[in-house]
């Protein structure tokens, strides 16, 4: 039974076999966009899991996942606690990077095709996609433990970059060895992709900035500026360690024992759990050094049709990721093993995880709309910290299955739609088209507005797409 609290506030309370209660955040109308799929049985078998405290979030953009919910949060104690890849998600270190440039729209849409079609040719997109950069044995296991570090020695990243990345794009513990030689055969030419689903390359212009102060130092100086936005991840190396590990974890513990033999899970400090750890931090460092590998494709592109153009990381963040943070529960300060699965982290001013240029005004935040539709940049609050294990929502949040998409829409018909908003697409197939469909997703302004109003992510600016690459 779900009852509401408060505006944008619903709880089911604690119950049979379940340890704390949830908490979800969303309007009335995400709500029931929410209960049509298994979102919230999903909720009720994480709050049954061993070690789990005060309470797990659902968040506005949540959906049904494996396992555990996609916009779902929760957190362990590290003695009594587990890890759990269902609850941190396969595509480990799935994330969102902005980049602005020093372009105007009106500039940009005098070559808008030949930069789309370069970078569609320099960035490869779909399922199992490789790219023309190669490495051998020693040099993977450096990215997958050094992550932008590596990319920064070699000359791919500038000290810039590397300040403006969520842990400098280097999680510490990450331990090659741990990730198996099936999952690095996965990714070692990929770095440099993005894949299928819901990744993508975008081009967008700064529509409108709500705080002015915000938006400039986090670089989004004027409407009309172009930002480009890329979301991907660890790609086939993540996907293949999460499969390894939920494997590793069924056969060493079982699963008579849990709600959902999806959950498979470790406890946090046992000798399967230091390794999964280990692994994951591995795949997340090869998801920041592949968005880093694509932002130097993009610079590239730029650079040919506007020479002398800058292109800066404003952020980047993952998505899809376990960590240890401090929180206070019951009045006392603890560190808690954080399960983040399509969640956004939401720091507030201070924090010394932000970047320096950004820390007295809060982490920025991406939430990206569907295909087609606007994206936001939001700013990081203590409220967050305080209410959802400082975390928001991650994006629009889906709503139609990819099959019910593929076999009821229109492909034409939305490349039309597209077309006529002035959108520019390429598409690996019409297949991607269907199942990316605006339609398939929730209203991300909905979403955002239920961030904003329960403070858990302010907005600073709306951006446009003007042309947009997916897989």
């Amino acid at each position: 039974m779900i009852k509401k609290i408060a505006e944008n506030i619903w709880q089911i309370e604690k119950e049979g076999k379940m340890n704390v209660p949830i908490t979800v955040y969303a309007s009335e109308q995400l709500l029931e966009k929410i209960k049509q799929d298994k979102t919230l049985e999903q909720a009720k078998n994480m709050a049954m899991m061993t070690g789990v405290v005060k309470h797990v979030v659902v968040l506005p953009d949540s959906h049904q996942g494996y396992g555990a919910c996609i916009g779902g949060v929760s957190a362990y104690d590290l003695n009594k606690g587990v890890i759990s890849p269902g609850q941190t998600g396969y595509d480990i270190n799935c994330g969102v990077r902005l980049l602005a440039l020093n372009l105007s729209k009106k500039e940009f849409l005098k070559k808008r095709e030949q930069v789309l079609n370069d970078l569609y040719k320099t960035v490869p997109s779909g399922v199992g996609k490789g790219s023309e950069l190669k490495f051998n044995d020693k040099e993977l296991d450096e990215i997958l433990e050094k992550g932008l570090q590596w990319a920064f020695d070699k000359g791919y990243a500038t000290k810039e970059d590397v300040e403006h990345i969520e842990d400098k794009g280097r999680i510490e513990g990450a331990d090659a060895s741990k990730v198996s030689q099936k999952a690095k055969a996965r990714g070692r030419d990929q770095l440099g992709t993005i894949g299928s689903g819901n990744h993508f390359l975008e081009i967008q212009e700064v529509e409108e900035i709500f705080d002015k102060k915000i938006s400039n130092i986090f670089g989004l100086e004027n409407e009309g500026q172009i930002v480009v936005m890329i979301h991907t991840g660890s790609r086939g190396l993540g996907h293949q360690t999460a499969s390894d590990y939920i494997h590793k974890m069924e056969k060493e513990y079982g699963f008579k024992d849990l709600p959902d033999r999806e959950l498979a899970c470790a406890p946090i400090e046992s000798r399967l759990g230091k390794e999964y750890r280990a692994a994951m931090a591995a795949a997340a460092n090869f998801a920041f050094v592949n968005r880093q590998f694509i932002t130097y494709q993009v610079r590239k592109s730029f650079e040919k049709y506007f020479p002398g153009t800058r292109v800066k990381v404003v952020y980047d963040i993952a998505h899809n990721i376990a960590k240890f943070e401090e929180f206070e529960i019951d009045g006392k300060k603890v560190i808690l093993c954080v399960h983040r699965k399509g969640a956004t982290r939401s720091l507030g001013p201070g924090r010394i995880e932000i970047s320096k240029d950004y820390r007295k005004v809060g982490q920025p935040i991406f939430i990206p709309g569907s295909m087609g539709t606007a994206s936001y940049v939001l700013v990081g609050t203590e409220k967050a910290r305080e209410i959802s294990f400082a975390s928001t929502a991650h994006g629009a949040g889906r709503l139609l299955s990819r099959t019910y998409a593929k076999n009821n829409l229109s492909s034409d018909k939305i490349i039309k739609n597209l077309k006529e908003r002035d959108i520019m697409i390429k598409a690996g197939s019409k297949k991607g088209v269907l199942e990316e469909a605006p339609e398939a997703y929730k209203d991300v302004n909905e979403v955002v507005r239920v961030s904003n109003e329960l403070g858990i992510g302010n907005i600073v600016a709306k951006l446009r797409p003007l042309a947009v690459m997916k897989g």
